[in-house]
This record gives structure tokens, C-alpha cells and sequence, in this order.
């Protein structure tokens, strides 16, 4: 799972760094790396709940979804932080490649 994550974040780094340069390359890896561990986060809490029950399994997917909305508004901070030094747009794109592309994984991974 963590390979195919790191191959979109490399993907869209090697874009930013085409486009945007070292700093664009230095706002797509923040952004995947942010992505990367919410998503193990949000699987780490999942994966003991996914033989329970269904009262535990909806508690601990719940808690998923909240873990990966934290991480935007924590994007959305960095964002505004560092928007003088850092492309905001690279920041959001190397996020979304690699939560996005983690999350069709999570599909096939917790089965």
C-alpha cells in the first residue's frame, strides 16, 4: 500500500519539480506526506475493527473519515502558512494524488 502511495506522491513531485521548480518539489512532498500518514492513520484504526461487530466497525471508520478531514484543514493551515514560499497548488495536488490513489488501495488492501 505504501508503495503505490509513494509512486503517486513521486509522480507528482517530479511534476512540480518540472513546473514549479524546488519549491513546488518541496510543496508536493509536504502535501504527500501529510496524505500518507492520515491514510495510515485512518487504516491502522480500521483494520482491528473490520471482523467486529457493526456498531465497532462504523465507530472505527468514522473515526477514518475524521482523521483524513483533520488532515485537510490541517493542509488548509499549511497552505496559508507557507503560501509566500510554497506553490499552494502543489501542496493540494501531491496531497490528493496520494490520499486518493491510497484510498482506491485501502479498498482492495482491507479485504
Amino acid at each position: 500500500m505504501a508503495l503505490i502511495g509513494s509512486a503517486a506522491g513521486l509522480v507528482a513531485a517530479a511534476l512540480a519539480l518540472w513546473n514549479a521548480g524546488v519549491a513546488g518539489l518541496v510543496a508536493a512532498l509536504a502535501g504527500g506526506a501529510l496524505a500518507a500518514a492520515a491514510q495510515g492513520t485512518a487504516v491502522a484504526l480500521l483494520r482491528p475493527g473490520m471482523k467486529a461487530g457493526t456498531p465497532e466497525f462504523v465507530r472505527r471508520w468514522a473515526s477514518g473519515i475524521a482523521v483524513r478531514s483533520s488532515a485537510a484543514l490541517v493542509l488548509v493551515g499549511l497552505v496559508f502558512v507557507t503560501r509566500a514560499a510554497l506553490p499552494p497548488l502543489w501542496m493540494v495536488l501531491g496531497f490528493f494524488a496520494v490520499l486518493l490513489t491510497l484510498l482506491y488501495v485501502e479498498t482492495r488492501f482491507l479485504e
